[in-house]
C-alpha cells in the first residue's frame, strides 16, 4: 500500500514524505474522520508528528484532489479518500456517523439547478439528515419504555 500512496503523491506534483503517506493511509482507514481523529491515527504511526504538520498534510493533499473534504453543518470538517465520483452523504443528527450515497441521477453533478446563473456546474453537493439504525433504534427504545430523548 505505500508503494501505491507514494505514486499517488508523485501524479499529484507532491513531494512523498512520511507524514503525507501517514495522513493518507489514516483517511483511507478512517472515512469521514475530522482532523483530531485524523492526527490519533497518524501519532500511531508517528508519535513526535505536529498538529500543524498533519492540518498541513490535509490542506495540500485536499488542494491536490488526493482528499475530500466535507463539511456537515455544526461538524467539524471531514476527510475522505473517495473523491471524483460526486457522491453524497447521509449524516445523522443524534450521533454524527456520517455514510456515503451514490449519485441518484446519472453522472456528476447528478443534479439540475433549475437557473445556472451561466455556470458551467460540474458538482453537486448534497447532505442527508437524519437518523441512523443505530439512534433510531435507541430512541425508539426509550420512547416505549417512558423515557423521552428531550
Amino acid at each position: 500500500m505505500t508503494e501505491e500512496l507514494d505514486r499517488s503523491l508523485r501524479e499529484a506534483g507532491l513531494r512523498v514524505t512520511r507524514p503525507r503517506v501517514a495522513v493518507l493511509d489514516a483517511v483511507r482507514a478512517n472515512q469521514h474522520a475530522d482532523a483530531s481523529e485524523i492526527l490519533r491515527a497518524v501519532r500511531a504511526q508517528l508519535p513526535a508528528v505536529s498538529h500543524q504538520a498533519v492540518y498541513d498534510c490535509l490542506s495540500a493533499l485536499t488542494a491536490s484532489g488526493l482528499l475530500r473534504k466535507i463539511e456537515p453543518a455544526g461538524s467539524p470538517a471531514r476527510y475522505e479518500w473517495r473523491r471524483g465520483d460526486n457522491h453524497h452523504h447521509l449524516v445523522c443528527r443524534s450521533c454524527g456517523v456520517i455514510a456515503d450515497v451514490d449519485c441518484s441521477v446519472g453522472h456528476a453533478p447528478c443534479l439540475t439547478a433549475n437557473d445556472d446563473h451561466g455556470f458551467v456546474i460540474d458538482e453537486a453537493e448534497v447532505i442527508y439528515w437524519g437518523m441512523c439504525p443505530a439512534c433510531t433504534t435507541a430512541g425508539s427504545t426509550l420512547t416505549k419504555s417512558g423515557i423521552t430523548n428531550d
